[in-house]
C-alpha cells in the first residue's frame, strides 16, 4: 500500500519547491532504493503539466569507479551530462542510500579527486541555479541504512522524516512553508547590516567577519526539510577556535571531536578524536579548503536530534554550523573551492552568538528585543 505522506511529500516539492509550469523539463534523480518516492515525484510532475524523465543509479558503482578507475576515468565527466545541465528547467535529488559506509576505506586521494572532477558539473548547476535559470531540490527517501544511521527503526525513522517536512498529518504543507519563508526572512533581514559575528560555547570562541554579505532564508525551496539562515563570510575574516561536538561526515567517512583553529581567515590547526588524517587530506583538497564558505542558523525546531544526515542534522534548531570550502556566490562569497563540507556547533546548552558585540542567541533562540529586531518591518 502506498504511503499517502510520499504522495504528500511528492506534491510539495513539485507544486511549492520547484513550482513546476506546464511544459517543463524534470529530472528526478536516485538510487533504486528511492524508487518509491520517484513514483510519487513522476505522479506529481505529471500532474502539473511538467514533463518528468528519471535518472536512476545503481548501487555499487561509484565505489567501482573509486577502486578502479584511471586517473583519466576518475577525471572525466561526459559531455551529455553538460548538456542535460544546460538543457534542464528543474531537477530533484532523492538520496536514498544503502550503505551509507561505502567510502569507509576507500583511497582519500582518490576519492577526492573523483569528487573535484564532479564538483565542476554541480559548480555550474549552482550558477544557473544563481541566475535564475533553473531549479533544484534535495531531498530523503526513508530507507533503513537512513534509520541505522539515526539509531531508530524504520517506521520510526519515517515518522521522524515526514513530520520534518509537514507532510504528516491533515495540515496543509505548502501553507506552513510559506509561514516557514516569512520567519526566515525576517532573521535574514536582521543580520543584513551586521559586520561580525561571535560564536561563543564549549572550547569555542570563533569571530567571524560576514560585514557586506548577504543572508538568505532556506526555506524549503532547495531542501527538504530546510530551515536555516545562511551567509558566506568574507574570505580573510575568521579567527579564533572552534569545537564539533557532533560527527562530522563527508562522502560516507566520519571524522569525531573536530577542533579548528583559525587565524587570517585559514585553518592553521586541526585535530580531530577520530579521523584526523581523513580531516587533514579535506583540508588540504585545495587552495580555498580551509576556508571558511558558509556561516549559519540551525532555526527547525522540528529536527530536535543529530541522525548522521547533514540534511536534518545542519537544521537541527539551536545549533550553528559553518562549512569548509566552496561559498556562496549569490551571497556575495569568493571562495573557490571542490570542497564543501558542514559541520555543526551544538549551542543548545551553552552557547551565545554576538552581532557586532551585542548578545542576540542565546541556548539555541534568538534573543526578543535585541536591536536586530528593530530592523523587521
Amino acid at each position: 500500500m502506498s504511503d499517502a505522506r510520499l504522495e504528500r511529500l511528492a506534491g510539495l516539492i513539485a507544486g511549492y519547491s520547484l513550482d513546476l509550469q506546464p511544459g517543463e523539463v524534470v529530472r528526478l534523480d536516485s538510487s533504486e532504493a528511492g524508487a518509491p518516492l520517484l513514483l510519487e515525484l513522476y505522479r506529481a510532475a505529471l500532474r502539473l503539466g511538467a514533463n518528468p524523465y528519471l535518472d536512476v543509479s545503481v548501487d555499487r558503482l561509484a565505489e567501482l569507479m573509486v577502486a578502479e578507475g584511471s586517473e583519466e576515468q576518475l577525471a572525466h565527466v561526459a559531455q551529455l551530462e553538460w548538456d542535460e545541465i544546460e538543457a534542464l528547467d528543474a531537477s530533484v535529488t532523492v538520496w536514498a542510500e544503502t550503505n551509507t559506509r561505502a567510502f569507509t576505506n576507500a583511497d582519500p586521494d582518490r576519492h577526492g579527486r573523483r569528487l573535484a572532477a564532479r564538483q565542476a558539473l554541480i559548480r555550474r548547476m549552482w550558477e544557473r541555479i544563481a541566475a535564475g535559470q533553473m531549479r533544484w531540490c534535495g531531498t530523503l527517501a526513508p530507507v533503513n541504512a537512513f534509520a541505522q544511521d539515526a539509531q531508530m527503526s524504520l517506521t520510526d525513522y519515517e515518522d521522524f522524516v515526514f513530520g520534518a517536512c509537514h507532510v504528516a498529518g491533515d495540515d496543509d504543507p505548502v501553507a506552513y512553508w510559506r509561514g516557514v519563508s516569512t520567519e526566515l526572512n525576517a532573521h535574514a533581514a536582521r543580520l543584513a547590516d551586521v559586520r561580525e559575528l561571535r560564536i561563543v560555547g564549549p572550547d569555542t570562541d570563533l569571530r567571524v567577519g560576514v560585514g557586506g554579505r548577504r543572508w538568505e532564508a532556506a526555506d524549503g525551496r532547495v531542501n527538504m526539510p530546510d530551515g536555516e539562515v545562511y551567509t558566506s563570510p568574507v574570505e580573510d575574516a575568521t579567527e579564533g577556535e572552534i569545537r564539533f561536538t557532533f560527527p562530522a561526515l563527508y562522502a560516507g567517512r566520519e571524522v569525531t571531536d573536530v577542533r579548528l583553529r583559525f587565524a587570517g581567515g585559514r585553518v592553521v590547526s586541526a585535530e580531530a578524536a577520530r579521523g584526523g588524517d581523513f580531516l587533514e587530506s579535506l583540508l588540504d583538497r585545495d587552495a580555498g579548503a580551509r576556508i571558511l564558505g558558509e556561516v549559519a542558523f540551525g532555526l527547525n525546531y522540528g529536527i530536535d536530534r543529530f541522525t548522521g544526515n547533514i540534511l536534518f542534522d545542519e537544521k537541527i534548531g539551536g545549533t550553528v554550523h559553518v562549512a569548509l570550502g566552496s561559498s556562496f556566490t549569490e551571497v556575495g562569497g569568493l571562495n573557490d573551492s571542490s570542497l564543501h563540507w558542514d559541520l555543526i556547533c551544538d549551542l543548545r546548552a551553552d552557547g551565545e552568538v554576538y552581532a557586532d558585540g551585542e548578545l542576540i542567541w542565546k541556548q539555541g533562540h534568538f534573543l526578543e528585543g535585541h536591536s536586530l529586531e528593530a530592523t523587521d518591518g
